[in-house]
């Protein structure tokens, strides 16, 4: 078969290595002049900067992907553990290390609030186990219809996982010290919705970042893009890159040609690894949608991102590689995020300083930072607003670091809303993709399978498993998966 895979995000690249593994014609059409989506890269005047993820949890996930096809990680980066793994910078500027290992994270919780310890192990035991079921089995499914889901074992499964019980009552089962709260909800920021909303299955993300721990691949986070783009040319793959998709031509029930700015392609099946809201809105026939407008306003989006680059020409000796400000009420925060759409009035923010493991990143003597407030989607997005909150943020991280950072800012870059949409065609110009909620799991988030086109499949943020790096490289699988046993002959 000849397939083309519309964008080379983490799903597009592993949905074309999975089918030109089987010895299918995969070509990949990239908007942009780099591939990688969302986690594309930059260099400015001596600094990489990568654009979007900057955290590598999950390493199994990673590990599995390259092995299925008899390769390493380490065939194409170099992996550290970070210790600590990062810090939380709370209300007067207290800190808190978070260190590598569970033993001596219980030994740190025990230190915050007696008889922690003990509680934590058995938090990490049933976290282990969700993690188990979770990761190596539930989000595995497609999720196309209920019956998936219909086995003995995994409806025993599915109740052990806490799927009706919130994050937020499922941690206060196990600790009463806000301080600790605040650290075992972070990683829930990541599934894009508050604690209150999130099943509570999902603490299989502490497990992921505390127990198989937070990781970075030397050279920065685009390497592992480098990694699957060299893997996929490995097996043939074309990426053409520089290639904006204008309209997916269905004949009769099946898509046969993919129209760009400069030339035609057709095939035999289509993956659209682009934003699942503009592929249906701006790339079909009306007629062929799976979902209309009022289905999209009615998603709950996870927040999007004020990003900055910033190229310092010293170096922060109190930054480490993840910081995590939360020095403000993450509860109004998260209010005018999820209830009340507006730029936040105190905003969380997190900054990354990966030139603290990576002399490669940055000139000798100099900072590479990055900064990220999460904001809600659809807001609007001006220089002025950006450069407002710029002067919000950089005022308490100076008052942190005890020193003046923005007089020795020799590059900077903003990226928001606008950009998301420019460069990603991103649905309200959304960062992460749908929130994790109850209602928006599973068989409930966009179908990755057309109902209207027969050989056209979506992949991504937007449909099964849901957002994050590992889940969307994940969900390139899937799909590479449903096409394969649907093509077979």
């Amino acid at each position: 078969m000849k397939i083309i895979v519309i964008g080379s995000g983490f799903s597009g690249l592993a949905a074309a290595t999975s089918l030109a593994d089987k010895g299918h014609e995969v070509i990949i059409l990239e908007k942009n002049s780099v591939a990688g989506g969302r986690a594309r890269v930059f260099y400015e005047q001596g600094f990489t900067f990568d654009m979007g993820p900057s955290w590598y949890w999950m390493p199994d996930v990673f590990d599995n992907y390259f092995a299925t096809f008899g390769k390493k990680t380490s065939d194409y980066y170099n992996l550290v553990r970070l210790n600590p793994s990062y810090s939380v910078i709370l209300q007067g500027n207290e800190t808190i290390d978070l260190p590598a290992g569970v033993e001596k994270l219980g030994d740190l919780f025990e230190s915050m609030e007696e008889g922690s310890r003990a509680k934590f192990q058995e938090f990490m035991r049933q976290a282990a186990y969700k993690y188990d079921v979770g990761i190596n089995n539930f989000v595995w499914k497609p999720s196309r219809s209920i019956t998936e889901f219909l086995s003995v074992k995994l409806l025993y499964d599915v109740t052990r996982l806490d799927v009706f019980q919130s994050f937020s009552s499922h941690i206060r089962k196990f600790f009463t010290d806000e301080k600790i709260l605040k650290i075992m909800e972070f990683p829930i920021l990541f599934l894009g919705a508050t604690p209150e909303n999130t099943p509570a299955m999902y603490s299989l993300m502490n497990y992921a970042e505390m127990e198989m721990g937070t990781w970075y691949p030397m050279g920065g986070m685009h390497e592992i893009v480098k990694g699957m783009v060299s893997l996929a040319e490995e097996k043939g793959i074309k990426i053409l890159l520089n290639k904006n998709v204008q309209k997916i031509e269905v004949q009769g029930d099946k898509a046969n040609k993919i129209i760009t700015e400069d030339g035609e392609f057709t095939a035999d099946v289509v993956v659209a690894s682009a934003d699942y809201h503009h592929v249906e809105d701006k790339l079909l026939g009306e007629k062929y949608r799976n979902y209309d407008e009022k289905y999209w306003d009615k998603r709950v989006m996870a927040p999007s991102s004020l990003l900055f680059y910033l190229g310092v020409n010293k170096r922060i000796s109190k930054l480490k590689h993840h910081n995590l400000f939360f020095d403000e009420d993450f509860k109004v925060h998260a209010h005018e995020i999820y209830t009340e759409p507006k730029w936040p009035s105190k905003p969380l923010f997190y900054a990354s300083a990966p030139s603290k493991t990576d002399d490669s990143i940055a000139p000798e003597g100099c900072e590479n930072l990055f900064l990220l407030i999460p904001v809600a989607p659809d807001l609007e997005d001006t220089e002025e607003i950006r450069e407002k909150y710029y002067h919000i943020i950089m005022e308490r991280l100076e008052k942190y670091c005890g020193e003046n950072i923005r007089d020795s800012v020799i590059y900077k870059r903003s990226y928001a809303h606008h950009d998301f949409k420019s460069d990603y065609n991103a649905f309200k110009g959304n960062a992460y993709g749908l929130a994790n909620t109850l209602m928006q799991t599973a068989i409930l988030k966009p179908t990755l399978k057309s109902k209207k086109v027969k050989n056209l499949y979506y992949t991504g943020q937007l449909t099964v498993p849901g957002p994050g790096v590992p889940p969307s490289l994940i969900s390139g699988l899937l799909v590479a998966g449903e096409v394969l046993l649907e093509n077979r002959d």
